[in-house]
């Protein structure tokens, strides 16, 4: 009986993932196949286009790019991306709003992710910590020898963010904080929304789908197809995305699955943030979806209550994923609260 119930479920798995490899998903934007063909043909370039270097961060090297604005420079915007993903993949039409708009953008890579070390000695007996992320963060700043930024924050790069805010509080003009929380693990607070999230799961089987096939072409289909099932008001730029995604397989390693378990971990051990959020005086802009899946929008209600400077932007009907629907409003609100910290500051950010 139990052979035959180990059996069944190994047939189901087998049928199962006969059927995701049979299933394409969304359909790609229109000349996909033979823009990433024509893109795989050559050397991938463009996708780094500022100064680019290592800080040293303790025993750590943490990579990061300095993309000069377009005009005269207003100040400083830091990224801090989400879980377990490099710095590669903020989008490109953010990026280009950020500068068109007159800001610096320094992004990098967070330890464990990208061309940052890939803390190979790491075990969870031994992890590392939010605040020693953040600390990552600071190294890049002294580096570049950077005063003062404007701080960004995804996800996890909201926690982050909001870390380097409570140890280096010189450091901030201003906080933005994205699809994030204080504490993910409170449990006054509502856990991940079941059924959304196996929705969410279902959007993404596409991209699962292209690289249980492997190959370099598959895994730009999979981003592609990924981009596509998000729903973004924007159309997916094949070009500058699949460039993203080849530099990032044949200069930097690709997807390191195991930085999505240090990066889990270094949440489990930090403690919760909520009572050092008042120390916070920097001008905070929390911006949070109502159908976010993954973090429910009231993580984002009780986040932007804690800090005394804040206020919030509700994005009706986004969820998790970035860029949001409606990324124009979004982008009129961030460049908005940029230049009004700037103002009450009398400060862009200067060397030190």
């Amino acid at each position: 009986m139990r052979k035959r119930v180990v059996f069944a479920a190994a047939g189901s798995v087998v049928a199962g993932l006969a059927a995701l490899l049979i299933w394409r998903g969304p359909p790609l934007p229109p000349g996909t196949v033979k823009t990433v063909a024509r893109i795989r043909a050559g050397p991938v370039t463009g996708v780094i286009t500022g100064e680019s270097g290592y800080a040293r961060s303790g025993g750590v090297r943490i990579w990061y790019e300095s993309i000069p604005p377009v005009g005269p420079e207003k100040g400083v915007v830091l990224l801090n991306s989400s879980l377990g993903v490099g710095s590669l993949f903020w989008p490109p039409a953010f990026l280009g709003a950020m500068s068109a708009a007159g800001y610096r953008v320094v992004r990098y890579d967070h330890r464990g992710a990208g061309a940052s070390s890939w803390m190979t000695g790491w075990s969870r007996k031994h992890p590392y910590s939010l605040i020693e992320m953040a600390n990552d963060a600071i190294a890049v700043l002294d580096e570049l020898r950077i005063d003062r930024v404007h701080v960004l924050g995804l996800s996890l790069g909201g926690f982050v963010a909001q870390e380097v805010a409570i140890a280096h509080p010189e450091r901030v003009l201003s906080l933005t904080l994205m699809s994030t929380s204080a504490d993910p693990t409170d449990t006054s607070l509502p856990g991940p929304r079941t059924w959304p999230l196996i929705r969410s799961a279902l959007a993404s089987l596409p991209l699962l789908r292209y690289r249980l096939l492997g190959g370099e072409s598959n895994v730009a289909k999979g981003v592609l197809a990924g981009l596509v099932a998000q729903g973004s008001d924007e159309p997916v730029d094949v070009e500058a995305w699949t460039r993203i995604v080849l530099y990032d397989l044949r200069e930097r390693g690709g997807l390191n699955l195991r930085a999505l378990r240090q990066h889990q971990a270094a949440v489990a051990v930090t403690r919760s943030r909520y009572p050092l959020l008042n120390t916070i005086a920097a001008p905070t802009l929390v911006i949070h979806g109502t159908a976010d899946a993954f973090l429910p929008i009231e993580h984002g209600h009780r986040l932007a209550a804690a800090i005394p400077s804040a206020h919030g932007l509700w994005l009706e009907d986004a969820g998790h994923p970035f860029p949001y629907p409606g990324m124009p409003r979004v982008m009129r609100a961030i460049m908005s609260h940029l230049d009004s910290a700037a103002t009450a500051t009398g400060c862009s950010g200067a060397p030190l």
